[in-house]
């Protein structure tokens, strides 16, 4: 998932910010012919299991399925900042 955190059933679930991002960051440097990717991939993160890194990969792609296929709908940045600022 692309937002901040990402939480699943269980005690240890929530990624933080700083987790996604080593984990989007270990996904570009190790691609899917690296050996022992998901091992190098936890290791990156930090604090994270093969099972849990796997987990998360999976629903990112689920999330990025639904996103192409028009299930989330996009912000509408037609307003202006000043605009957006004034109604608030």
């Amino acid at each position: 998932m692309a937002s901040g955190s990402l939480s699943l059933s269980g005690s240890n679930s929530t990624w933080t910010a700083r987790q996604n991002k080593l984990f989007e960051n270990a996904l570009a440097v190790y691609d899917k012919d690296t050996p022992e990717r998901w091992v190098k991939i936890a290791n990156a993160v930090g604090g994270r299991t093969v099972e849990e890194v796997k987990l998360h990969y999976e629903i990112l792609l689920n999330d990025v399925a639904l996103i192409e296929a028009g299930g989330v709908p996009l912000p509408n940045y037609r307003k202006g900042r000043k605009e957006c600022l004034s109604a608030n």
